[in-house]
């Protein structure tokens, strides 16, 4: 690789990072220690990396030393493994010291493993980002010898989009009636918008979006996996958009595209839908009582984000509600479930067995929901099997509140409390 090529890159860079104006992240590094940051495309990987790189230089590291790569550059279309021992040669000629190595979105090249462990065996420092999950898989752990860390960057929280946004959300703001209308008005903006931190730079956030989307569906599933039933595959991402929250099998899924003329087949189906996790589109939940097999083949599928799930529906704020929920939920930790029982009649939107946590979601508790949500709770509560402490219902702006029947206590409270919960 033209060493002087690199270079342009390396400056070109350095000249953004040095301009640009940061948000402060609910993330941090840990020192010495080298990482591997995997997430969907726009979800800001790259500006925690920049947040790295001038907290280094805040601490004295020269600029000469941070040698940093994204693969996205046209400039670097024709690299290969081959050309990675490049970018150590260039550092070289740019500093006499201890470089620091950021590749960004570096899954682009194949056998990039290879030389991250290299690196890591010289204990050279290198951050590497990418926008595909199968980064953490196991098999790619081993290759990398255990030498990095895993982080995982989602799109903002709540309460990041709140500061991005500069709108106040301390206990002041929590307990005055401007500012818990301002933050409920902006609970409703992100619950449309979603979390994408660039889509705050744009008024037009639905055409920012969908240029997002399209360019993971094209580039990080489509081309990646070398699909040529595009089509196929746009559908299968609408029908799935119009399932959200409900259970459904890949057969359904299956017969949903063909009725719409489209020749694909089930395992090409089951396919496409791992690519899209893999490229953290989407994510799933499971029946928590079903055996595995059967949680394999029905899960609830979820949105990464709120605005490409918005891209879909019209007029949908409880599906819009609930995706904002599951949003949070992933955040939180690893394994959410959902709870339906066919015997007993028990339908639970999310059970959480770490928290022995039941969470029931209704965009607002009129009779019928409360009879409803109220309802699977209590029928829950009942169920010797099951270790549940707490119960909760999630509405868009119902006040917060308690309800006490059968023995249990429900906490109620709107979505903007419960997204502030997000840690």
């Amino acid at each position: 690789m033209n060493h002087q090529i690199l270079k342009q890159v390396i400056f070109d860079q350095r000249n953004t990072i040095q301009n640009e104006i940061l948000t402060h992240r609910d993330y941090f590094f840990e020192e010495k220690t080298d990482y591997v940051v995997v997430g969907i495309r726009r979800a800001g990987k790259s500006r925690l990396l920049f947040l790295k790189i001038q907290q280094l230089v805040g601490e004295g590291i020269d600029w000469n030393q941070i040698i940093y790569v994204n693969f996205e550059d046209e400039r670097l279309a024709e690299f290969s493994m081959n050309d990675f021992n490049d970018i150590v040669e260039t550092a070289a000629e740019l500093t006499d010291k201890r470089a620091y190595f950021f590749l960004d979105e570096v899954q682009n090249i194949d056998g990039w493993e290879r030389f991250a462990r290299r690196m890591a065996d010289a204990h050279e420092h290198i951050y590497i980002t990418g926008s595909n999950a199968r980064m953490l898989s196991t098999e790619m752990e081993g290759r990398l010898g255990g030498r990095f860390m895993s982080l995982e960057v989602m799109p903002y929280s709540f309460e990041e989009y709140l500061s991005a946004r500069q709108i106040p959300h301390d206990e002041n703001a929590l307990y005055t009636t401007a500012g818990t209308g301002q933050i409920m008005a902006a609970a409703g903006e992100y619950m449309h918008d979603g979390g994408l931190p660039e889509t705050l730079d744009f008024r037009d956030k639905h055409a920012y979006v969908e240029n997002v989307y399209h360019k993971i569906l094209l580039g990080d599933i489509a081309s990646r996996y070398e699909i040529r039933n595009v089509r196929a595959l746009r559908i299968l991402m609408k029908k799935m958009a119009e399932t959200v929250g409900r259970e459904i099998s890949f057969s359904r899924l299956h017969n949903a595209v063909c009725a719409t003329g489209i020749n694909i087949s089930k395992d090409s189906v089951i396919s496409y839908a791992g690519y899209a996790e893999d490229a953290y589109l989407i994510f799933e939940t499971y029946n928590y009582i079903s055996r595995f097999s059967e949680r394999e083949g029905t899960p609830r599928f979820y949105f990464i984000d709120n605005g490409i799930l918005n891209l879909f529906l019209i007029n949908k704020d409880p599906i819009l509600l609930e995706n904002a929920v599951a949003v949070s939920l992933r955040r939180r930790m690893k394994k959410v479930f959902y709870f339906k029982s066919a015997k007993t009649g028990i339908d639970i939107d999310f059970y959480l067995p770490e928290q022995n946590e039941a969470i029931q979601v209704a965009y607002t508790l009129n009779d019928i929901d409360v009879d409803r949500e109220v309802g699977s709770l209590v029928k829950l509560s009942h169920d010797r099997t099951m270790s549940v402490e707490q119960y909760s219902i999630i509405t868009f702006e119902d006040k917060e509140q308690e309800i006490r029947t059968d023995g249990i206590t429900i906490h109620v409270m709107p979505l903007y409390r419960f997204l502030m919960m997000d840690r």
